[in-house]
C-alpha cells in the first residue's frame, strides 16, 4: 500500500480542530501525579514521547473532576485552579511537537480510593494511611460495593449528583485554560457514568434510575461540559458500548444514548467495553487482535457519528484496514504505544508516507536518514 491511498495519514477535522493523522494515543492511567493531582515531570516525559513519536492526538489519562473521583491517590486532577499550570506545561510541549492533546475528564465512582495495578488494584486501607495515603469515601448510584469485601460506597443524593455534574463543567473550563484541544467525558469501564448507565449497578427508583432515568446523569454531564467547553473545540465521549458478553448495557442501549448525546454536541464516540460486572471472567470479550473494533463499527454504522476504535490494534496494516473498511474514523493505540512510542513514524515509513524521515523531529530525522542510506548501501 502506498501513500496515495493511505487513510491513516489523512488529516481528520472535527469542528475547527484538524488532526494531522488518524492516530490517537488512548487514555492510559500511569498514577504518577503529585498527591494534590498536579502533573509532574513524569507526565512531561510520558506524553512528550508520544508527541515526538508522531501521533496526531494524545489523550490524557483519567483526570478527576473532584478529589473524591480519583481512582488512586496519584491521579491527575482538574478540580482546582492550581492544577492548570502544571498541565499547561505538558500541553505546550506536545504542541511544540506538532501534536494535539485531549483531556479525559473522569469520576471513578465506586471504583475510587484504590491502589495502582502493580500494587494489586485493591482498595486503600489503614496500611496505606500509615504511608500517608489515606482512603476516602467512594460514591455511586447506590451503596452497592464494587466487589465482595470492598468498602460500602455512599449512595449519591439528587443534590450531590447535581454538584458532581457542576464539577464536570468547572473541570472543562480549567481544561480549556490549560490549553487542551479536545475534551473527553469518561463514560466507560464501570466508573461513575457507566455505573449510572448500567442496569446491573443502577437500581435507583428516583429520576436517575429505571429504563429512562439511567441515562439522565450522562446527558446532564454532557450538557454541563459542552456549555463550559468552547464551541470550536470537539467533545468526545468514551463509552463501554457493551458491558460484556450477554450482560447488562448493550449495543442497542449505546445507539440510543449516542443519538441523544450527539444532538447535545458530542462529536466522536471513543468505543470501548466493560463495566463493573463485565470486565473480567466469563462475560469479558476474548482479547484477540482488534477485539473491540466491531463495537466501533456498530456505533458508526447505526448512528453516523464519528468513532474511534481501540483494543489490540498493533500493526499499520490492521489500522489501515479498519479505516479503509469504514469501521472507524480514528485509531486509538495504547499499550502498543508504550511498547513503541514511535509507532506512528514507523507506520508512515511502512506506507511510504515519510520515506526521508521528514516527519520525525529534525534532530532525529537528520541522523536516521543518514543511517538508512548507510544500511541501504551495505
Amino acid at each position: 500500500m502506498t501513500s496515495n491511498n493511505t487513510l491513516l495519514f489523512e488529516p481528520l477535522t472535527l469542528r475547527e480542530l484538524q488532526l494531522k493523522n488518524r492516530i490517537m494515543i488512548s487514555p492510559m492511567c500511569i498514577y504518577q501525579a503529585a498527591i494534590d493531582g498536579k502533573a509532574t515531570d513524569t507526565h512531561l516525559a510520558h506524553y512528550g514521547q508520544f508527541a515526538m513519536g508522531g501521533a496526531g492526538l494524545i489523550m490524557s489519562e483519567a483526570t478527576a473532576v473532584e478529589a473524591a473521583g480519583r481512582i488512586s491517590s496519584h491521579d491527575l486532577g482538574l478540580w482546582e485552579d492550581g492544577q492548570i499550570e502544571p498541565m499547561a506545561r505538558v500541553i505546550n510541549f506536545v504542541h511544540q511537537q506538532g501534536a494535539k492533546m485531549g483531556v479525559q475528564l473522569s469520576h471513578a465512582g465506586i471504583k475510587a480510593s484504590t491502589r495502582p495495578p502493580w500494587q494489586g488494584n485493591g482498595f486503600l486501607d489503614e496500611t496505606d494511611a500509615e504511608k500517608g495515603l489515606p482512603p476516602w469515601q467512594a460514591v455511586g448510584p447506590t451503596d452497592q460495593p464494587f466487589a465482595e469485601g470492598w468498602p460500602t460506597p455512599q449512595a449519591l443524593s439528587s443534590a450531590e449528583i447535581k454538584d458532581i455534574v457542576a464539577a464536570w463543567g468547572s473541570a472543562a473550563k480549567r481544561a480549556d485554560k490549560a490549553g487542551f484541544d479536545v475534551a473527553e467525558i469518561h463514560g466507560a469501564h464501570g466508573y461513575l457514568i457507566s455505573e449510572f448507565l448500567s442496569p446491573l449497578t443502577n437500581t435507583r427508583t428516583d429520576e436517575y434510575g429505571g429504563e429512562k432515568g439511567r441515562i439522565k446523569f450522562a446527558c446532564e454531564v454532557v450538557e454541563a461540559v459542552r456549555a463550559n467547553w468552547p464551541k470550536h473545540k470537539p467533545l468526545f465521549f468514551r463509552m463501554s458500548v457493551i458491558e460484556g458478553v450477554n450482560i447488562g448495557w448493550n449495543i442497542d442501549d449505546s445507539v440510543k444514548l449516542v443519538n441523544m448525546i450527539a444532538s447535545q454536541g458530542v462529536d466522536l464516540i471513543d468505543c470501548s467495553s466493560g463495566g463493573v460486572k463485565g470486565m473480567y471472567g466469563k462475560h469479558a470479550i476474548p482479547r484477540t487482535a482488534g477485539y473491540q473494533v466491531f463495537l466501533a463499527d456498530a456505533i458508526r454504522s447505526q448512528t453516523k457519528t464519528p468513532v474511534s476504535a481501540v483494543g489490540l490494534i498493533t500493526t499499520p496494516e490492521q489500522a489501515e484496514e479498519i479505516l479503509q473498511t469504514g469501521k472507524a474514523d480514528l485509531i486509538a493505540i495504547g499499550r502498543e504505544a508504550l511498547n513503541n512510542p514511535y509507532w506512528p513514524h514507523h507506520a508512515a515509513q511502512y506506507f511510504g508516507v515519510d520515506e526521508n524521515f521528514e516527519a520525525w523531529p529534525e534532530r532525529y530525522g537528520c541522523w536516521l536518514e543518514k543511517r538508512a542510506k548507510m544500511l541501504k548501501a551495505n
